[in-house]
């Protein structure tokens, strides 16, 4: 996870760990929820405000009725 981090290039770290696959690595990505959030922080549109997305009393009632 440090190497992630560290932005040590995927195919990379495969090499160092063993692995035959590079999709196998891929796995170490979902396991950190810190880059997701920088790759989303990325990909957001320049219009929308930072920050996490909390849902109104009235949508959480709406959902706990379903």
């Amino acid at each position: 996870m440090r190497l992630l981090q560290a932005g040590i290039d995927t195919a990379v770290i495969a090499l160092w760990l063993g692995h035959e696959q590079i999709e196998t690595t891929h796995i170490y990505l979902h396991a950190d929820l810190r880059i997701k959030e920088r790759a989303l922080e990325r990909t957001a549109p320049i219009t929308t405000k930072p920050g996490r997305f909390r849902p109104t009393d009235k949508l959480l009632a709406f959902l706990e009725a379903l």
